[in-house]
């Protein structure tokens, strides 16, 4: 079995790593009856601080991002358009606020449909990502970058060309 991947390893402020790093890697959700849920994960983006333009913390602290300016390997859950939850992992040191967008796992393609397949909601927002909150993440081994492909993000168009166009989103081939 995969080592559990501990929150301290996604301190540093190599947010676009991250997201690279974690394709591949196993998002487990555990209920409370004991069962668990394994999927890999196929589809990430990445947030990159307070200067990102496409990043909830580019508009300052709030309620809302509180949960990006705190420790790293937290989860940041949150309701978008009305109607689809978000899972994000917080990464960077307390108070530069980054996170990985999780936006696909084998079988599931779109952040709004993992998260209504799952039964992930805010319930989860700024839980650790730990054994005993029920929701993290396990290693694998690595993915070549040959079997990733590097793409703008989805939808941010509203932050410019120079960061709309960032290649942030990372996608396991043949998905």
């Amino acid at each position: 079995m995969s080592p559990i991947l501990k929150p301290e390893r996604f301190q540093s402020k190599d947010t676009v790593r991250h997201a690279r790093e974690l394709i591949g890697k196993q998002l487990i959700l555990k209920s409370s009856d004991a069962d668990e849920q394994t999927c890999v994960i196929t589809e990430t983006e990445a947030y990159d601080g307070p200067h990102d333009l496409a990043c909830h913390a580019s508009k300052g602290r709030t309620k809302r991002t509180e949960v990006m300016f705190g420790p790293a390997g937290c989860w940041y859950v949150y309701l978008i358009y009305g109607m689809h939850e978000m899972l994000n992992l917080v990464t960077g040191p307390p108070d530069y606020p980054a996170a990985v967008l999780i936006r696909g796992l084998e079988g599931v393609n779109g952040p709004g449909r993992l998260t209504k397949r799952l039964g992930i909601d805010r319930r989860f927002n700024a839980s650790p990502a730990n054994e005993k909150t029920g929701l993290y993440l396990r290693g694998a081994s690595p993915i070549p970058d040959s079997q990733v492909d590097i793409t703008p993000r989805i939808g941010v168009d509203y932050a410019g060309p120079d960061w709309a166009q960032r290649p942030y989103r990372f996608v396991l081939k043949n998905q």
